[in-house]
């Protein structure tokens, strides 16, 4: 049967207030309901973007904000700034909350702002990192004031939240300076969501068809498609590539004109989350989890959804070694990894691997408990009690380790 979370709502609720970059994003989406879960009572205020999940309407209280871009930092910063005027008739809403999360540096800028002008200087503040956007990374005078003005908000919180301990050790505490509270809470599958039945085995790859090496997720990897592509050329009938998910075409110009050019390449569109997990990975050999996007900084020190939604199904991961998320899948038995992210290092791995290595692997990982792959509702749980009491606990006054 589905697997439910055990953990029950807890027996004080809280008013939360979240501020996110996109209502309709699936991290956003999975973070909320787990709040809720728990019994608290959520209201978010929320951007939203049209390039993913246009549909999608929330069932909790949501203040709609602006439209807003990927890439497009003029139009994001008049849009924070029309955002924040607009949250001066919101500041009741605010004075309500009992901790405020906000997500990216855009949403921080807006949740402080609305902070202030509420009058609720005290009401706990909790920034959330999944991601370090490449404007912090950058040199020259740009980044200087991308990060000056991050430096200025991380004063003001009570609570830094990463998605992955290399984000702390990389950026936050080097280049920030940050030695404030920290809290992990990976992008593993989501806490208090039903998900669809675990798979128990995995079944044998026939020695007569294609190895089939997936790329699920956010598709905005130009370099990962240019990698994909050479294998695909270089293996042709001895592998296929499927792609699962959302495309970015900022990202990636010509997306559709680049796999049809190759006949055993496959783009399956978007899916349903976390319903179609177990039917798109089950369908995969292996996994190509390395983000290259931001390569050198963001990408280097993230760690995606992807590879604990294919552990959970049973699917190992490749990536690349000298990254977070190569780190972890060759220290944790994810899967294998690439000494470089080139097409002849994957083509090398690919042919090196039997039918019988892969199987295994796969089998090893779904005999792995779901816990190592799927966050407990008390995780979140800690965090909101660590904040909420203005007293944090003392594991979360270091930074955060693997």
């Amino acid at each position: 049967m589905p697997n439910d979370n055990p953990n029950p709502p807890v027996a004080a609720p809280r008013n939360i207030v979240v501020f996110g970059f996109d209502v309709a994003e699936i991290s956003q989406i999975r973070r909320i309901r787990a709040m809720s879960a728990l019994g608290h009572h959520v209201h978010s205020f929320t951007m939203r973007r049209d390039n993913m999940n246009q549909d999608f309407q929330p069932e909790w209280p949501n203040t709609h904000l602006y439209m807003t871009e990927n890439e497009n930092l003029p139009k994001r910063a008049a849009v924070v700034l029309k955002s924040i005027v607009k949250m001066i008739g919101h500041r009741a809403k605010i004075k309500e909350a009992d901790a405020i999360f906000a997500r990216n540096l855009d949403m921080l800028a807006i949740a402080w702002a609305a902070r202030v002008l509420a009058g609720a200087q005290s009401t706990p503040l909790v920034y959330e990192c999944l991601d370090i956007n490449g404007s912090l990374c950058r040199p020259g005078k740009k980044g200087d004031l991308m990060r000056a003005a991050e430096r200025f908000l991380l004063r003001r919180i009570q609570m830094l939240v990463v998605s992955s301990p290399g984000f702390i050790r990389e950026f936050f505490a080097p280049t920030q300076g940050y030695t404030g509270p920290t809290a992990l809470w990976e992008n593993k599958l989501a806490a208090g969501s039903r998900l669809p039945e675990r798979p128990q085995t995995r079944a044998p790859i026939s020695q007569d068809r294609r190895i089939r090496i997936g790329w699920v997720g956010t598709i905005r990897c130009e370099a990962s498609l240019k990698i994909l592509m050479g294998v695909a050329a270089q293996l042709r009938d001895r592998v296929e590539i499927v792609i699962h998910g959302i495309v970015h075409h900022h990202a990636i110009d010509g997306f559709d004109d680049q796999i049809a050019a190759h006949d055993n390449i496959h783009y399956s569109g978007g899916y349903a989350y976390p319903d179609d997990l177990a039917r798109i990975y089950q369908d995969c050999d292996v996994v190509w989890a390395q983000d290259l996007w931001q390569r050198g900084n963001n990408s280097d020190w993230l760690l995606p959804n992807r590879i604990y939604e294919a552990s959970w199904a049973g699917c190992p991961s490749i990536a690349v070694a000298a990254t977070e998320t190569g780190r972890r899948i060759e220290e944790d038995g994810l899967g294998w990894v690439v000494a470089e992210p080139t097409a002849e290092a994957l083509t090398a791995l690919i042919t090196s691997l039997t039918a019988d290595q892969i199987t295994a692997k796969g089998q090893e990982l779904l005999d792995r408990p779901d816990t190592d792959f799927v966050q407990s509702l008390a995780e979140i749980q800690t965090v909101i009690d660590a904040v909420s009491q203005a007293s944090p606990v003392s594991a979360l006054k270091e930074p955060v380790a693997p």
